[in-house]
């Protein structure tokens, strides 16, 4: 048996997916929540197999409770579901740590195929989504390419943590030129902050946690 927590901040919902999920005989809906602060209490109380989470919750939203199970448990089995499916979001989800993910529009019987791919350690998107995420990861791959070997050093090296300074230090460069690179690195990339620089580094393996 397959044990499930529900999380989403509309009853209707979750009875209409406990329903569904409990209708194939394998699935046990083990807990409900209705919020991030109340999902993870009982997710931390009744250590459910897979936790199925809408993204659009009230206070702490989903993505960072999914982040904050998997801080918990790195063996956590997520499952997230929104009415938004654009690809960064599906990508920040996946780094966040979460297995799956499907939209609130997706056939009932995805949801159970969902689930139980989850629940064996295998990554779930619905196909007309792996395609969009697949687009973008080439998309980022392809920016990736169009860095010189210098202004790989230089985004390697902010990406770690480094500041403008301590780049120019290590490279042997002078601050302006950094200064320089650092501007053309975002603008290749198509970035507008370090941080969103850092999630790019990130997703595509340029730099690990």
């Amino acid at each position: 048996m397959i044990r499930v927590l529900l999380v989403d901040d509309h009853p209707v919902v979750r009875t209409g997916y406990l329903r569904l999920l409990e209708q194939t005989g394998e699935i046990a809906v083990v807990g409900e929540a209705g919020d991030a602060v109340e999902a993870y209490a009982s997710f931390r109380e009744k250590r459910p197999d897979v936790t199925v989470a809408d993204l659009s919750l009230p206070g702490t939203g989903g993505v960072e409770l999914i982040r904050k199970m998997l801080q918990h448990d790195p063996k956590a089995r997520v499952l997230a579901f929104s009415m938004h499916e654009d690809p960064p979001l599906v990508r920040r989800v996946l780094d966040a740590g979460a297995l799956g993910f499907i939209g609130k529009g997706a056939a009932p019987d995805q949801l159970v195929d969902a689930v139980r791919a989850v629940h064996s350690g295998e990554r779930y998107l619905a196909p007309d989504m792996q395609s969009s995420t697949e687009r973008q990861a080439r998309l980022e791959a392809m920016k990736l390419a169009s860095l010189s070997p210098r202004e790989f050093e230089v985004f390697q090296l902010l990406a770690r943590g480094a500041s403008p300074a301590e780049c120019a230090w290590r490279l042997a460069l002078s601050p302006k030129t950094v200064s320089n690179l650092q501007w053309l690195i975002k603008e290749k990339l198509g970035v507008s902050s370090t941080t969103a620089l850092v999630h790019l580094a990130l997703r595509n393996a340029v730099v690990s946690v």
